[in-house]
């Protein structure tokens, strides 16, 4: 097994389809797309390719940390008690271990996430 890994940016497989978490739901009907391309670490770094369609939803990362890269569309996040940030196609952002806020897809987004929980 190579310990190097390229990801593939425009996957073409079947992805997990998935909605958003009971009690997490702020507006709209988001529906998720997750290309899992790695996991290690006994499945505590994981990395792929998500997408998900309009609508806001509450982020809660606990203990988990997230670097995202932004492929392709825009979301507005606004942590609690900051103001909203806008992120498009080309911005990279990590949420750190505790975030908590709102996750609003304003257009279709994907994304590179690597995810360490």
């Amino acid at each position: 097994m190579s310990l190097l890994v390229k990801l593939d940016l425009a996957p073409t497989g079947e992805p997990k389809h998935s909605k958003t978490l009971p009690g997490r739901l702020v507006s709209g009907d988001p529906s998720y797309k997750t290309w899992a391309q790695d996991a290690s670490r006994g499945d505590s770094v994981k990395t792929g390719v998500w997408e998900a369609t309009p609508g806001e939803n509450r982020s809660i990362k606990g203990e988990t940390f997230e670097y995202c890269y932004i492929l392709s569309g825009v979301v507005e996040l606004t942590e609690e008690g900051r103001e909203p940030r806008i992120f498009r196609a080309g911005d990279s952002f990590v949420m750190k271990p505790g975030y908590v806020g709102v996750w609003k897809t304003i257009e279709t987004v994907r994304k590179i996430y690597v995810v360490v929980g």
